[in-house]
């Protein structure tokens, strides 16, 4: 069974040839009409005007001979029988009518006596304005044996014996009617078939060069797809703007540039997944090490430890126990945050307050270092307007970081500044700083680096800290070098009063 992709083209081009063909009957047929219209209004008023005069001859002829009229004032009917016999040696589809001033039948001459003129009066005014224009335009007058028809006429008018009137000559009667239809229909049928047929076959002609011309490029485009899905990921349109259907076009090659895009992202994501499990479960690891030894040996030796031991051993059974706590916590925060399932909660507070609490809580920690913990701020209370919780989250991951990477007798300082629209947050240490090659890795999911041949870890920490800045719109920039110490600033903005 064909794919869809492989029964696109030919189907497309089924319905074009379709509507190729009704088009080629629909042009037929109105060709076959309008050239049989226009055919038949020809030949009559080609008829029309060769025989415009006869009706004027016939009265210059016939009428001055005799009177159309006897002496009771009725029609010569011999005159008439006679007229007749000459007109049908001339032309046996002729009918003669004498009106009167009014329009009215006085009498009539037709080879066909079978049946009356169903009307005995017709309209004056095509046979006056025949008459002014002395036959020179194709005009249609009443048929009186064929109520609501007209047809071509000749016309005259006569003065005889003190009677007006006009002589109305109907040059298509009813037997050349017959007779012009049965010749018509032929002529249809001879027309149309040769007409259809000729425009058949130069439209299958133009319909074959146009379905080529108009399938060239979205085969092309088919060709490429199918390129695509079977693994050819660099396949792509060329020159999409000269396409003729340049907007699926360039939709397919953006379409593909972003599968392809995802594609990387995924093998990175990937990677940095696989990273981050290997770096974690050995964080994991050395606690639930030194958890397991300590236990193992107060377990075995309960008997021969003095307390000053027990009590170091379950102080250091109880932080590692907090490492393991605070490293499970920094993964559950940094999953909710990659998933974007934290949305900033923003509201102006002040940073001055939020920096003094923090730097109060981290100078005991700090002390323990013999590390100096000091706030530089101005007189100033800043206030800013973002989520209070992320921004204390994020301050306390960097003065953290700074105090583990700091030396003992060492400084750091948490200092606030207004700039402008903004309130600038730096956090500096006279720490054992970053190498320059390892600086733009410090901020991915924990990233190790190597500190004087030893392999630590930056943790979480930093990786959550890049998360909340991206959730304020904002960055953070490290300025480090080597036993000099290290700088973490940002920038949030400053609420208006």
């Amino acid at each position: 069974m064909n794919s869809p992709e492989k029964t696109l083209t030919p189907k497309l081009i089924k319905k074009l040839w379709l509507a190729f063909i009704l088009i080629i009957v629909l042009m037929g047929a109105s060709y076959v009409l309008i050239t049989g219209y226009f055919a038949n209004k020809h030949n009559e008023a080609t008829a029309q005007r060769v025989n415009a005069d006869i009706a004027a001859h016939l009265i210059e002829e016939k009428f001055q001979n005799a009177s159309p009229f006897l002496e009771d004032g009725s029609p010569n009917k011999e005159l008439f029988g006679d007229l007749m016999h000459d007109m049908m040696a001339v032309n046996r589809s002729i009918e003669v009518y004498l009106l009167d001033t009014g329009g009215e039948i006085m009498y009539s001459v037709v080879l066909d006596h079978s049946d009356n003129a169903p009307i005995k009066k017709v309209s004056l005014a095509p046979i006056r304005e025949f008459i002014k224009d002395k036959g020179e335009n194709y005009i249609l007058g009443d048929d009186p044996r064929n109520p609501g028809k007209q047809k071509i006429f000749s016309a005259a008018p006569f003065n005889v014996d003190g009677k007006e009137g006009f002589i109305y000559i109907i040059l298509a009667g009813q037997n050349f009617e017959l007779t012009s239809d049965n010749l018509m229909a032929q002529y249809f049928v001879k027309l149309g078939i040769g007409a259809t047929l000729l425009t058949m076959l130069f439209a299958a002609i133009i319909a074959l060069l146009s379905i080529w011309f108009l399938t060239k490029n979205l085969r092309l485009i088919t060709d490429t797809v199918r390129k695509f899905r079977e693994g050819d990921l660099a396949a792509r349109i060329e020159d999409p703007d000269k396409s003729d259907i340049e907007v699926f076009a360039h939709s397919f090659n953006e379409m593909a540039d972003t599968i392809v895009g995802n594609i990387d992202k995924m093998k990175s994501v990937d990677g940095l997944r696989r990273e981050l499990i290997a770096n974690v479960s050995h964080d994991l690891r050395t606690p639930l090490a030194i958890l397991k030894g300590y236990v193992e040996t107060m377990q075995m030796k309960k008997d021969s430890l003095s307390e000053t031991e027990k009590d170091e051993y379950l102080q250091i059974t109880h932080d590692n126990v907090d490492k393991l706590s605070n490293l499970i916590n920094q993964l559950f925060e940094y999953s909710k945050l990659e998933a974007e399932q934290v949305s900033p909660v923003k509201e102006p507070f002040s940073i001055t307050e939020l920096s003094h609490d923090l730097v109060a809580k981290f100078k005991v920690i700090a002390a323990k270092k013999n590390i100096d913990l000091v706030l530089d701020n101005p007189s100033e209370n800043s206030i800013v307007f973002a989520d209070v919780s992320l921004v204390e989250r994020a301050l306390q991951n960097l003065i953290e970081n700074a105090i583990k990477f700091t030396e003992p007798k060492g400084r750091v300082v948490l200092s606030i500044k207004r700039k402008d629209e903004n309130v600038e947050i730096n956090i500096t240490d006279t720490g054992t700083g970053i190498p320059l090659s390892e600086q733009p890795y410090i901020f991915d999911r924990y990233k190790q680096v190597e500190k004087n041949t030893k392999k630590q870890g930056y943790g979480l920490g930093l990786a959550i800290v890049k998360k909340i800045m991206d959730l304020h719109d904002t960055s953070i920039t490290v300025l480090s070098k080597p036993k000099e110490g290290s700088s973490f600033i940002f920038n949030l903005p400053a609420y208006q009063v």
